[in-house]
């Protein structure tokens, strides 16, 4: 009787008459063309601004300028406090258009529904000029003046962004709180926790998973959006733009000069977004991906180690 070798493998040669397999790989011409095309769109744009009326030299000129430093901290202080107004905002009207009083529920839907209907530069609008409507503020013993006097244009720029992204914000958190099973409440609930302590202890902190992200999103967008400021007479930095454009005869420089800023912040930004997010999704993941720094020590190790060895 044979013996069979059982710990032989499959022989690498093929058997005798067969036809080795040639292995071809595919060309994706598609891919090369497309390539081809956005390289050469992208040498044509740049050499149209090279070749365009532009003096270039006016925006490093100008880059740091006392105004536009001056602008670009109002533009961060208008933006963070109107976010704060809207988060702060859109956290109560979440909760009343979650609640079971029919009555909060239906002046939350109402608010929502008049803020995100209606364009943020018509609020503004509305806001500079509600003097028409109510001639004078009074606040009994505490303040009382004509409203023209009391609506400056920085209490104007707050309650037109501040009260707009609240509406946003009451969906993002209505929709965090929504995201978190109902069953989480009826344990807390069981354990003699109150509805309050619920919300803030059990519920919120599994909610912010949901709604970081959006929240980040939006306040990006509200970074740009408090350009729309300039039309109330509030100086940031795209009015301050604007001034030195008009007073030193290169307006479309200073426009990049502020697109330029914007990018700077709304980059710095991102980069917290992405840190904050990373913070709350350790609940939700065994292993967090790694940052990029983390992934380019990695490389820079791999690169240092021999090959077939460890370094």
């Amino acid at each position: 009787m044979t013996d069979i070798d059982k710990t032989a493998g499959p022989k690498d040669t093929p058997p005798a008459g067969a036809e080795a397999i040639k292995a071809i790989p595919v060309r994706h011409y598609g891919r090369y063309l497309s390539a081809v095309i956005a390289i050469a769109l992208l040498v044509a744009i740049i050499y149209a601004f090279g070749q365009g009326r532009i003096n270039w030299h006016a925006v490093p000129d100008y880059f740091f300028d006392d105004r536009i430093v001056t602008g670009v901290g109002k533009t961060l202080l208008l933006t963070v406090l109107s976010m704060l107004i809207g988060i702060v905002g859109g956290i109560v009207l979440a909760v009343m258009r979650l609640s079971k009083n029919p009555v909060t529920s239906s002046i939350s839907w109402f608010y929502i529904w008049f803020f995100r209907g209606t364009p943020v530069l018509v609020q503004l609008f509305l806001w500079f000029n509600l003097g028409l409507v109510f001639e004078y503020i009074n606040l009994m013993p505490f303040y009382k003046d004509y409203w023209s006097n009391f609506m400056t244009p920085l209490l104007t720029a707050l309650l037109g962004l501040g009260l707009n992204e609240a509406a946003y914000m009451a969906e993002i958190c209505r929709a965090g709180l929504l995201a978190v099973d109902e069953g989480q409440t009826e344990a807390a609930h069981a354990l003699g926790m109150s509805h309050g302590k619920t919300l803030l202890r059990v519920v919120i902190p599994q909610a912010m998973r949901v709604i970081v992200p959006p929240t980040g999103n939006e306040v990006i967008n509200m970074l740009k959006t408090t350009s729309l400021v300039a039309a109330v007479q509030y100086p940031e930095l795209f009015r301050y733009a604007q001034d030195i454009g008009q007073n030193s005869g290169a307006p479309v420089e200073m426009y990049f000069l502020a697109a330029a800023w914007y990018l700077i912040m709304t980059s710095v930004l991102s980069v917290g977004q992405y840190y904050i997010e990373r913070y709350y999704a350790r609940g939700s993941s065994r292993q967090l991906p790694p940052t990029p720094w983390q992934k380019v020590k990695t490389n820079m190790l791999s690169l240092g180690r021999p090959k077939g060895g460890m370094a």
